[in-house]
């Protein structure tokens, strides 16, 4: 008898988006603060229509074997049954204009233009 693979639903913010995107592992991460996620799947070509919204999570996780999520941004990890479509959407009562002010280390020089 095979055993049974795990898949999880991962819900996060990333720059005023939602994120949401199927994994077969999640782990807590050795890196403080962040949540480690492996194997990352895409829904699949079963019709004509595309979604933007995944095609733009795939080129974005194109290559990516291994990503790293803030615990602060995780919004809920679900285990589920099966794969849906990874998409994005715009977070409530977000807004495109306005951005995280950049945070430099102390100690470094920033960047001169």
């Amino acid at each position: 008898m095979a055993a049974k693979k795990n898949t999880y639903r991962i819900s996060f913010l990333n720059q005023g988006k939602v994120y949401e995107i199927y994994a077969r592992d999640v782990h807590q991460s050795g890196l403080f603060g962040f949540i480690e996620v492996e194997k990352i799947l895409f829904g699949e070509k079963s019709s004509l229509l595309v979604d933007p919204s995944e095609e733009h999570l795939k080129s974005e996780f194109n290559g990516v074997s291994r990503t790293y999520i803030p615990m602060h941004s995780v919004i809920r990890i679900d285990e589920v049954e099966k794969t849906g479509t990874g998409k994005i959407t715009r977070a409530e009562g977000s807004s495109d204009k306005v951005a995280p002010f950049p945070v430099f280390a102390p100690g470094h020089e920033s960047p001169k233009s």
